[in-house]
């Protein structure tokens, strides 16, 4: 199956979300990306990660594709130690060569959160100033991003599409189609190391104070923000 787009060299010519995700529906993670790649080139591409438990599947079809893609890891000041170690891991083991760990403005930081406890107050403001908003400085040199959005997630991700447009840019998400079990199969196949919190219960890893464990029958992302409505930091639901 012949998907890659012919690679584009402004912005304005680039072809349509809509006219994207028509041929690439249906293709796979991998044909995705090396679509993408094509479409906009290397420089004007990222993919942003978590880092967290799935996330090395998505990271490594992508190595496979092109290694040296920009990775966009938003460290929010909050994250376990034990993610910042899977980062420096997985850039390891997968050969990553340009993972940039993009942090929140400190001059933000001690306007809006002096105590650190923003995150307890205003969960949406603090996901705003620590991932919206370094993810938006962060992606103004891209003209697409990737991402690991999974319908299978559902709530506000059960209906993605393979492309989408997010104002400012094209927004792909290559594992929009991929099951539950294709994921532990890209797990057992390329011998990918497993986040270290997910042997404890923790199935969807992010900010410490906003995540729990997931007891046995709940959904994979019912430890995030435990108790509240909220289901999204923001960066998929806002306009970066």
């Amino acid at each position: 199956m012949n998907v890659i787009a012919p690679q584009l060299s402004s912005v304005s010519a680039l072809p349509s979300a809509e006219e994207l995700d028509r041929a690439l529906r249906d293709a796979l993670p991998a044909e995705i990306i090396a679509s993408a790649l094509k479409t906009v080139g290397r420089e004007k591409l990222a993919l942003v990660s978590s880092f967290g438990t799935e996330s090395a599947t998505l990271l490594k079809v992508m190595a496979d594709v092109d290694p040296a893609i920009p990775v966009i890891f938003l460290d929010t000041g909050w994250l376990f130690e034990e993610t910042l170690a899977y980062r420096d891991t997985l850039i390891a083991t997968l050969g990553l060569k340009d993972v940039r760990s993009i942090k929140p403005a400190e001059e933000t930081l001690s306007r809006e959160d002096p105590d650190r406890d923003l995150w307890f107050s205003d969960p949406d403001a603090c996901c705003r100033i620590r991932k919206v908003e370094p993810l938006a400085r962060a992606l103004k040199p891209f003209d697409a991003w990737l991402n690991g959005r999974k319908r299978f997630q559902g709530n506000a991700r059960a209906d993605i599409p393979v492309v989408e447009d997010d104002r400012a840019r094209l927004k792909f998400n290559p594992f929009a189609n991929v099951s539950r079990e294709e994921i532990e199969a890209i797990f057992t196949r390329a011998k990918l190391p497993r986040h270290p919190l997910a042997a404890s219960g923790f199935l969807s890893v992010g900010c410490m104070p906003c995540t729990s464990r997931t007891a046995e029958g709940e959904d994979a992302r019912a430890g995030r923000w435990r108790g509240r409505a909220k289901t999204e930091c923001g960066i998929h639901t806002m306009k970066v």
